[in-house]
């Protein structure tokens, strides 16, 4: 090919690459359920809206979601009523989930972010014991739990032990007795330090796989120590307005899932292995979502 030819090449791809139109970037937060929801989310606009969506899951925590949604890094992501409510808005926890969602909305609608209709997913924190000491001890609720005079080796996440509306507001409400400090760890790692006897209490979650593979508990939270953590999509109003059918795909996600539902698809991840796209392709099929 001559030189002619290929500035001529060069100078068209130039030509393509800046007429094209960024697309919808659609994001997650660095576990297993934000990556499921957040692939779910792209294969189904991807579907809805005929065009390719770009993915960035696995971003990172919540402050770092919570500044690229801000500043247009990103589009969209799946995000939590009470996590947002608590460690974005620094507001007080409560219990009611419809006021949480009301606050949150007004509040992020200020920064141009609409706060969609929950998918049905109330991922609360979820204190977590042995089933064999559940019922040597007889503790069904944390205030029970509190009573233990030996105490509980607690393992938890970073996240949890730095954010008001966990080990805080556990602390504040219960008053357990933790002996020694608590284990931090990786998210992934805390079901198998209970089960090793590393701990004898995590802070998990309400909608983790292993709840319904294991022999564990989870105590009531009878005190209410924890907001609701409803899941909506939280998006750019900008986006939503310059990409139509943008909102009517994304309310079609509203209400489609519950916690049983998570925790399979999480289970399909963390402990069969499954990719999540492949996860995530089988559930919109089974939804009605995938014609």
């Amino acid at each position: 090919m001559d030189r002619a030819k290929i500035v001529a090449g060069l100078i068209a791809l130039c030509i393509c690459g800046c007429s094209r139109q960024p697309g919808i970037v659609v994001a997650s937060k660095n576990f297993t359920e934000q990556v499921v929801l957040g692939e779910i989310v792209a294969q189904h606009l991807e579907h809805r809206l005929n065009r390719s969506v770009e993915r960035r899951l696995n971003l990172g925590g919540t402050l770092l979601a919570h500044q690229a949604l801000v500043h247009g890094d990103i589009d969209l992501y799946p995000e939590y009523t009470g996590t947002a409510l608590t460690a974005i808005l620094k507001e007080r926890s409560e219990n009611n989930p419809a006021a949480v969602l009301e606050k949150v909305r007004t509040a992020y609608g200020k920064l141009g972010i609409d706060w969609l209709d929950p998918l049905g997913i109330d991922n609360g924190f979820a204190m977590v014991i042995r089933g064999e000491d559940a019922r040597r001890l007889r503790v069904p609720t944390l205030s029970a739990a509190a009573g233990v005079a030996a105490g509980w080796r607690l393992g938890a996440g970073y996240e949890f032990e730095q954010r008001a509306d966990g080990l805080a507001a556990l602390k504040n409400a219960y008053h357990l007795n933790f002996p020694v400090s608590p284990k931090s760890m990786d998210l992934g790692l805390l079901y198998q330090a209970l089960n090793q006897k590393q701990v004898d209490m995590i802070a998990a979650n309400a909608t983790d796989g292993l709840l319904s593979k294991l022999d564990v508990v989870v105590l009531d939270d009878d005190r209410h120590a924890f907001p609701p953590y409803q899941v909506c999509i939280a998006v750019r109003q900008e986006q939503l307005k310059k990409w139509p059918g943008l909102g009517t795909a994304l309310a079609e996600l509203s209400g489609k899932f519950t916690n049983a539902a998570m925790q399979t698809l999480n289970y399909q991840v963390d402990g069969q292995h499954r990719p999540a796209a492949q996860v995530a392709r089988d559930f919109l099929q089974g939804a009605g979502l995938a014609n």
